[in-house]
């Protein structure tokens, strides 16, 4: 079923709102499985590349593909959009990675608005659940489905679905598996909740261990003095975007995938490296030793550590 073809028994009126690609499965999800979106809601266009042409949010080019009613307000406070949802007579609305709702959009519809958060709730609440899993070298992740409150990430919890994190994993591993599986959930979440059957339980806030704050450069960046197995978990946890860096060679130099051991290198401090410009990069870390595979200095593509030094005097 597509182009939003209701299909029997699956009238309710549904108002989706997301704008990153980690919302784009659930919504095509939601429409092949004949549930009746009425509207998509999403960031409005941005300025892309050197000719700063205006692009729409990955939600909308999937809502536009999938024949969907579409609204990008500015301001979420706007009496006149506020009226336009009002006019949509939603009874379910769906929120997966958009902003924060004002009260009256929020409680808008009579079954509520529920939202998908990539972590097994209370824990890592905050903008960067997946980020932070790995970052703290978590071996479990996973989504949930809750119902919106006042406070950010506090609903009554309606499903939850747990997903291993593996060693090898890195962020965008994570991402894809969380964003497979959460759309899963919310079709899920949505058929129960038309059902009369769910039953939401309050968030235990003794299980609420570990933030998710926004990233920003500095995190990002790579303290030498820590351990080599926390820097390569925190190199994992932002690769592929926005990515671990460090100064080397007096240039930026991203980093995007490592190993670790725990013996030290004879005579280095931490943060000094060694290299048989070769084949290997290894760096010395307040406890261990940290081996970099795959990185980008400034001004070059991400590459191999053999690549790079094939071409680059150390």
């Amino acid at each position: 079923m597509s182009n939003n073809e209701v299909a029997p028994g699956k009238s309710l009126r549904l108002v989706y709102m997301g704008t990153p690609e980690f919302a784009v499965p659930a919504l095509e999800k939601l429409v092949v499985a004949g549930w009746n979106v009425v509207a998509v809601i999403t960031a409005p266009d941005k300025p892309q590349g050197r000719g700063q042409k205006l692009v729409g949010s990955p939600v909308k080019e999937a809502a536009e593909r999938l024949g969907l009613h579409i609204l990008q307000p500015t301001n979420l406070k706007n009496p006149e959009f506020q009226q336009e949802l009002r006019d949509l007579n939603a009874d379910l609305q769906i929120v997966v990675a958009f902003r924060m709702l004002p009260e009256a959009v929020w409680n808008m519809p009579p079954l509520g608005t529920f939202n998908l958060h990539a972590s097994l709730l209370p824990d890592y609440r905050g903008a960067a659940p997946i980020n932070w899993a790995i970052i703290n070298g978590e071996k479990e992740t996973g989504v949930t489905t809750f119902f919106l409150k006042h406070e950010i990430d506090t609903g009554s919890i309606i499903f939850q679905e747990k997903v291993a994190i593996l060693p090898t994993d890195d962020l965008g591993l994570v991402y894809e598996k969380l964003m497979t599986i959460g759309a899963d959930l919310v079709v899920k979440t949505v058929e129960a909740i038309s059902k009369d059957e769910v039953n939401p339980s309050v968030q235990d806030e003794s299980k609420a261990l570990h933030h998710a704050p926004k990233i920003f450069k500095e995190t990002c960046k790579i303290d030498w003095s820590q351990s080599a197995e926390n820097i390569h978990n925190l190199v994992r946890g932002l690769s592929p975007y926005p990515a671990a860096w460090t100064e080397f060679q007096d240039k930026t130099c991203k980093i995007f995938k490592t190993t670790f051991e725990e013996k030290n290198m004879l005579g280095k401090q931490s943060g000094e490296w060694e290299s048989d410009s070769k084949t290997y990069l290894k760096f010395q870390t307040g406890k261990g030793t940290l081996q970099v595979l795959e990185l980008q200095l400034e001004g070059k593509k991400r590459m191999k550590i053999e690549e790079l030094l094939r071409g680059l005097k150390i």
